[in-house]
C-alpha cells in the first residue's frame, strides 16, 4: 500500500469536487469568466482558478519535485482544465516520489526566506489553498450575476452517511 494513501483519497475528493466547479464554470459565457472585479483577489475567475494551478504547480511540482516554473494565463474553461491535468499528473507523480511524507526538511524560497516543510504539506496547504480561492470564486460569480446554481454541491464532502 501506498505510504500516501491517505493523500492520494484527500486529493481525489477535492478533484471531483473541482470538476463540478469547472462543468459549471464551463456554463459561463467567456466574458463572465475573464470579467474583472477590482473587489476580488487576482480579479476574475479565471485569473483564480489559473492561480489555484499555479499552486499546486509550484508547490508540489516546482519546490516538491523540482521542476519548472509554472505561469498559468487560462482565459477559457478548456484551458483551466488543461492546466488541471498537469496539475493532476503533477501530484499523481508526487504521490508515486515522495516516501517520506511527515519528515521535516528545509526550504529557502526565492526571496531568501526560509521555512521547514514536509512532503505532506506540499499536497495538503494547495488543497486547503484551492477550497480558499473557490470560496472567493463563488463569490465573485454572485456578484458578477452568475451565482452557482448549488447542485452539485462544492464542499469536498456531500452530507450524508
Amino acid at each position: 500500500m501506498s505510504v500516501n494513501r491517505d493523500l492520494e483519497v484527500f486529493y481525489s475528493l477535492a478533484r471531483r469536487t473541482r470538476a463540478g466547479v469547472l462543468d459549471w464554470l464551463d456554463t459561463l459565457p467567456e466574458e463572465v469568466l475573464n470579467r474583472k472585479h477590482p473587489d476580488f483577489a487576482f480579479g476574475s475567475l479565471s485569473a483564480i482558478y489559473s492561480h489555484v494551478a499555479d499552486t499546486y504547480l509550484w508547490w508540489v511540482g516546482s519546490v516538491g519535485l523540482g521542476g519548472p516554473d509554472p505561469e498559468i494565463h487560462a482565459k477559457s474553461v478548456a484551458e483551466l482544465r488543461t492546466a488541471f491535468d498537469e496539475v493532476d499528473s503533477t501530484v499523481a507523480k508526487a504521490l508515486d516520489a515522495f516516501n517520506a511524507p511527515d519528515n521535516p526538511f528545509d526550504w529557502t524560497s526565492p526571496s531568501g526566506s526560509r521555512s521547514t516543510l514536509t512532503q505532506r504539506w506540499l499536497i495538503l496547504h494547495p488543497i486547503t489553498h484551492e477550497f480558499h480561492h473557490k470560496g472567493q470564486a463563488l463569490a465573485l460569480a454572485r456578484v458578477l450575476g452568475n451565482p452557482h446554481p448549488g447542485k452539485p454541491d462544492t464542499d469536498l464532502l456531500e452530507p450524508g452517511p
